[in-house]
């Protein structure tokens, strides 16, 4: 398991990596080439990696997005140490808050 700042990384068995997982398009890389977990709305900040590899993402916000690194790869941000990790799949979650009435994904 692994954190950096409101992301979660989860390691998966790859055989249990729902085929409807699988089926996803990737998502679109930043214009520096990199994977964005999460982007600081704030801040500009962007928990990245720039490795071969697929984020995997499903369009409710509040769901855990998946990672595929065949080669591993390493997460950096400009306000957090890097983590390198091990090549395999991850569930990505990114850190939720209470709001009265409703749950929110936190924005940095």
């Amino acid at each position: 398991m692994y954190r950096q700042g409101d992301i979660l990384i989860l390691p998966v068995p790859e055989e249990s990596v729902p085929q409807s997982v699988r089926d996803l398009p990737p998502a679109p890389r930043d214009g520096r080439g990199r994977m964005v977990l999460a982007l600081g709305e704030a801040t500009g900040h962007a928990h990245a990696l720039s490795a071969p590899g697929s984020l995997l993402r499903v369009p409710d916000p509040l769901a855990p997005d998946h990672l595929h690194l065949p080669s591993g790869g390493r997460l950096v941000h400009e306000e957090h140490a890097a983590i390198t990790l091990p090549k395999g799949w991850y569930r990505v979650i990114r850190q939720r808050e209470y709001v009265p009435g409703s749950v929110r994904v936190v924005a940095d």
